[in-house]
């Protein structure tokens, strides 16, 4: 009560009577079943909670998927927890992850936003977070030629190289330069994969581009600032006015100023990258990028143009790096599974380049990765989805208004 009464602005005393005034209504409400969970035929069990906040309070760690394979432990694959006013049902194993994407995917197909993660994508203008339909088919099959498929990856290799390359001859370097100083891997890769998915995405190994807005050249570092480490920092910005729609009517400035300025500094950034790139084009200058594909294919308006070819950006730069740095960090912590990894890429590579092509024939490589995105995923909690219509998920009902964690 007092953090709510804290977020008004100064002299709201009739807002923060209106508070009170909400808060006892709905804890009223609550003991009369006119809100919170309703009784269901073979609902799934529920996780205890507190009035009003529900399981909040227990999702204080860093890693809530943690807390959810404890608490899977005890009510088993299916759950329910609840989230301020939000009913929340927690699938917890492949079998049942499998029956809902598949058997009853008609059902809930429909994603969940946080309002930071709404402004953010552009109300869902993106694959990852668009909801089931003509413009999800659309975009998916998108990407997939041009950038994900076997045949896309293929056309990247040459640029995989490269920066494989440029990583080696930078550590060699500082290795020669200062032997007993640790080696800043994080940096190095970051740099090397921001320009890959440049590269990726635009065409080009932008090294800095010119606003129009800003009335300046922004470098490289300023690029990825704009486009991906503010972004990435605003998409896990909590407005506690997701957890208590019906308290959405009191501002929460200092959220929205966060959200909208980060958003909008990406928008400009990565139109004046567009744009660049697009005058390159009409020179008739093409090349192998996503930009070149989806503005070849012509069926995009220049929001959702924009909105996807940021994606490529932050999805090939941010996660990418993180999941990298967990398998090194643990690698480094088992030498003996180090030199196991390190024998078998001898065996079936010898002095050869690492490729796609040799992933199977590289099973502990590939278990390395599987293990270290089961024990540090870079995106431990996707955004959930909603069940808009009611559906039977492990033997379990689930009413329609409920959303869906995997």
């Amino acid at each position: 009560m007092e953090s709510l009464v804290a977020a008004l602005p100064a002299g709201g005393a009739a807002a923060a009577a209106a508070v009170g005034g909400l808060v006892a209504a709905a804890a009223l409400a609550g003991k009369a079943g006119l809100v919170g969970p309703k009784k269901h035929l073979n609902a799934p069990p529920a996780v205890p909670g507190l009035p009003m906040i529900g399981n909040l309070h227990q999702l204080k760690e860093k890693k809530p998927h943690q807390t959810f394979t404890k608490w899977a432990e005890i009510y088993g694959p299916l759950y329910t927890i609840r989230t301020g006013a939000s009913s929340v049902v927690v699938l917890n194993s492949a079998q049942v992850a499998k029956e809902a994407m598949i058997a009853k995917f008609s059902s809930i197909s429909t994603r969940k936003l946080s309002k930071a993660l709404s402004v953010l994508t552009r109300d869902k203008t993106m694959v990852a977070t668009s909801d089931y339909g003509d413009f999800h088919k659309m975009v998916k099959r998108y990407v997939m030629t041009s950038m994900l498929g076997t045949s896309a990856q293929k056309q990247f290799r040459d640029t995989r190289n490269m920066m494989v390359d440029n990583m080696l001859n930078t550590f060699h370097t500082l290795l020669t330069d200062d032997p007993n100083s640790p080696l800043n891997f994080r940096e190095v890769f970051k740099n090397e994969l921001f320009r890959l998915s440049l590269i990726q995405a635009l065409g080009e190994d932008v090294s800095s581009v010119y606003v129009e807005e800003y009335g300046k050249v922004i470098s490289q570092e300023e690029i990825y600032q704009a486009t991906v480490a503010d972004m990435m920092m605003c998409a896990i910005e909590v407005d506690w006015r997701d957890f208590f729609p019906y308290l959405s009517w009191i501002p929460n400035r200092s959220f929205e100023t966060r959200v909208l300025t980060t958003e909008a500094r990406r928008t400009t950034v990565m139109q004046a990258l567009i744009n660049q790139q697009k005058i390159r084009i009409a020179r008739g200058e093409t090349r192998i990028s996503y930009l070149d594909f989806l503005l070849a294919e012509n069926t995009l308006t220049d929001e959702q143009l924009l909105m996807l070819v940021w994606e490529a950006v932050i999805e090939a730069a941010d996660t990418t790096l993180v999941t990298t740095e967990w398998a090194m960090y643990e690698i480094a912590k088992h030498p003996e599974k180090q030199e196991y990894l390190y024998q078998e890429i001898q065996k079936v590579c010898g002095n050869k380049t690492v490729t796609e092509d040799h992933l199977p024939e590289l099973p502990y490589l590939n278990a390395v990765f599987h293990e270290t995105l089961r024990r540090h995923s870079p995106v431990p909690l996707v955004p959930p989805r909603f069940v808009h219509e009611n559906t039977n998920l492990a033997g379990y009902e689930v009413p329609a208004g409920t959303e869906v964690k995997f």
